[in-house]
């Protein structure tokens, strides 16, 4: 195990070399000029200049590029072009709110796809297995801002009974999760749907195998065969879905974010694309990544909790 970690920190810091050249070389190649867009339309000519040396923007692209790798090595991701305050400051600061809805969504996606796959799967064929079938496909196919705006507007608007956006109440008290409800549920239909699918599939493959059916023919009650038996080894698939899911949902918030109004990380990054923040874009693209080979190495760890027979060495 520590041996994997240690594979997964070294291959943690090439991919994120790579993904910081290739972000870095994709905002300067795209059309539009930082220092104009800071200096606004009544900079003149020179006003733009000495923005563009204040900012190192007149050096050659690799001399920039080295230069930003030589300060985040030092822990020092910069200063945003459009506000001058930390890029790290800036992303910690809405990074709460990207979290705790990336939870609540994963929450709500995990109780619904599990329980709905499981069950499906143990009433195959029944009303409840076309149902859920038809509903998780519904839920893969409904996009976020559609759903989002339907939401707001049945339970908001028309009923009252949830904010219509924001998010500034803590998540533990009955206002934060009142603000979370809806988001959560916008967010995690779609991953609750795949998690069905992949509940149901995995659970069929199971309850068919010859120790299923060893457990049934000694007597085991339905319960024992299906909660102990069973679900521990169809998890294994489900585990991998949860957490592509959870490392999607982190940096996947973008819309949910702007629908629902909410300060996170999603919003940050849009903006500091359309304001050409390369400081800015660069800590929220290196934080998402970082953090997608993280939940994927917990859930490695987490397959040999399940399964011991599963060995990294």
């Amino acid at each position: 195990m520590i041996g994997l970690i240690i594979r997964r920190f070294f291959q943690l810091v090439l991919l994120l070399i790579g993904i910081s050249f290739i972000v870095f070389m994709s905002m300067y190649l795209a059309p539009g000029d930082p220092a104009s867009v800071i200096g606004g339309p009544t900079a003149s000519e020179s006003d733009i200049a000495a923005i563009r040396e204040d900012l190192g923007l007149n050096k050659p692209v690799l001399v920039q590029y080295f230069d930003y790798m030589k300060n985040v090595v030092q822990g020092n991701l910069g200063y945003s072009f459009q506000t001058n305050q930390s890029v790290s400051d800036a992303i910690f600061t809405r990074f709460p709110n990207t979290l705790n809805l990336a939870i609540a969504s994963m929450v709500v996606a995990v109780i619904l796809g599990v329980s709905a796959g499981i069950i499906s799967a143990i009433k195959q064929n029944s009303w409840f297995d076309i149902s859920s079938t038809t509903v998780a496909l519904a839920g893969i196919s409904i996009p976020n801002f559609w759903l989002g705006t339907m939401l707001i507007l049945l339970f908001s608007v028309t009923l009252g009974w949830f904010p219509v956006g924001g998010l500034n109440a803590p998540f533990y008290t009955i206002e934060g999760m009142k603000q979370l409800i809806l988001p959560a549920i916008t967010l995690g239909t779609a991953s609750a749907a795949m998690i069905a699918r992949m509940s149901r599939s995995t659970m069929l493959e199971v309850i068919r195998a010859d120790y299923i059916r060893t457990a049934k023919a000694k007597g085991v009650k339905q319960k024992t065969v299906i909660w102990v038996h069973a679900l521990r080894n169809a998890m294994i698939p489900v585990i991998t879905v949860i957490g592509m899911n959870f490392g999607a949902l982190l940096g996947g918030t973008i819309i949910t974010e702007q629908v629902f109004a909410i300060n996170g990380v999603g919003r940050l990054m849009i903006d500091a694309i359309a304001a050409r923040d390369f400081p800015m874009v660069q800590g929220t693209v290196l934080l998402v990544a970082a953090l997608f080979v993280v939940v994927n190495l917990i859930v490695d760890i987490i397959y040999s909790v399940i399964d011991p027979r599963i060995s990294y060495d």
